[in-house]
Order: C-alpha cells, then structure tokens, then sequence
C-alpha cells in the first residue's frame, strides 16, 4: 500500500467483509481508501450522498483505488433513525436522475422480484428450508409474487441499516456502503427502514415526508421484500455460524404482521 501514497502514510484496514477498504493518515491528513469501488462512487460524491471523494487512481496490475474524505462523525443509532433527515435523504436517492442514469451505464438492469425469489430458493439449505417459519415465509413470497409490482424503478441502497448512516460533525448526513445498489422498486429501502425503524403508527405521516401514500399496493410491497431481505440474512448469518443473529430474524419473520 506504500506506493500509494509514499512511506510517511500510516494505512490500516478498516474492517468490512471484503478487506478492500483501508484508512490512511500522514501529519494531520485523513483519507478514506478503497481498493476497486464502483465508479458509481464519483456519482455519489457529486451528488453529496457520500464523503468527498478525493481522488482516483488505475494502477498497472488493473486495481482501481479511491480517496474519500474521512470523516469525524458518528454512525446513527436505531433512535436516530426517526430523524427527518433520513426520509429526506433517501428521497434524494430515490428520485436521483444522475444516480439512475449511472447505474444504467454500468449495466444494471432492474432487480425484479421472481429473480430475487429464485436466489432464495437456490441458496436456502436444507435444514433451513425445514424450519415452519421459513416455509410459510417462503409460501408467502411465492403466493403474493404476482402483485409485487411497481411503476416506479429507482437506485436503491438495498442494505439501510443504521450502521450505514454517517453523521458528519458539521451535521452533514451520509448513506455510506453502496456495494449492494440496484436498480428496483423503492419498496426495497422503504420496506425494510420503517419495518425496522419506524413505529407503524407513524409509517403514513412517515411516507408523506417521502412523498408516498400509505396504500394496501405499498404495504404489500414492502413487507414482501423484507420477508425476502431477512431469509437472505438468516442464511448469511448460518454460513457464518453466527446462530444468534440467525435466530433472531427468524423470530422476526415469525412475529411480523
């Protein structure tokens, strides 16, 4: 990584799943690396979505890397999430001509939901597809698949959990970790933020900052691809032997209305 920036940087990983993103720091100077992020990430930038990016280097070997600011700010919290920045911000994602238009480029094309049934269904293992509440949840997606349409296909983030919300010190909000976008119903994002997030009661006042009516099309929507997120997660959560984490989003498929 040396030959990066010169000998007088200190880089360390900065964690993650994939081992690609490292922080790097020289006499007061921070930067943000990451080793082949999409050029998506220049779009984001712009557009004011994620931190600065800084700039962009192609190296002989065909590794692409890019510096972001680096921040000094905070995660959000669960009881952050009510804050009415959030809605506005995904708003702004979702109506993004410029993100759209991005995603198209690089040959995304929209995420459909017999595709995401059918990776379900191939990746689920077997123990798994004994248990009753993924056999219901499963019944569930498949009966109600017909009727998960939308007219409208925006660049969803696909992963809004909280941990993926940057506060900034000067209070700027960011949507950070965009390896999972796509191209697809907004019902993605909304879905699984107020399901998680929000009280029910509030879900219509909620979606009227967004600029969406509450309607039995949307509610449908929504809790059919959290059902389908979280039977991902739960089979994420088992290749990882991380059980307890697994147990609880099957608690959650069971409780959820």
């Amino acid at each position: 990584m040396e030959h990066l920036l010169g000998q007088d940087w200190e880089i360390t990983p900065a964690g993650g799943e994939t081992g690609e993103a490292f922080f790097a720091q020289n006499n007061g100077q921070k930067l943000f690396l990451k080793r082949n992020s999409s050029p998506f990430l220049a779009v984001l930038s712009a557009e004011g979505i994620v931190p600065k990016l800084v700039w962009t280097k192609r190296f002989e070997n065909g590794d692409v890397f890019t510096a972001q600011q680096w921040l000094i700010g905070r995660e959000f919290s669960q009881s952050d999430m009510t804050d009415d920045r959030v809605v506005m911000l995904l708003k702004k994602i979702h109506t993004s001509k410029p993100l759209l238009e991005m995603l198209k480029r690089l040959g995304k094309t929209t995420l459909m939901p017999n595709m995401i049934l059918a990776v379900i269904k191939a990746e689920l293992d077997e123990e798994l597809t004994s248990n009753e509440t993924i056999t219901k949840s499963i019944a569930f997606l498949e009966e109600n698949i017909p009727f998960i349409k939308s007219e409208e296909e925006v660049v969803c983030h696909c992963d809004v959990n909280h941990n993926n919300w940057l506060l900034s010190e000067d209070n700027q909000l960011y949507l950070i970790d965009w390896d999972g976008a796509m191209i697809a119903d907004p019902a993605i994002d909304l879905g699984m933020l107020l399901h998680w997030y929000i009280p029910k009661s509030e879900w219509t006042e909620w979606l009227e900052k967004y600029g969406f009516e509450l309607t039995d099309s949307l509610m449908l929507r929504m809790k059919w691809y959290v059902v389908a997120q979280t039977l991902n997660s739960i089979q994420w959560y088992k290749k990882k032997s991380r059980y307890h984490e697994m147990e609880k989003w099957i608690q959650f498929l069971n409780d959820l209305d």
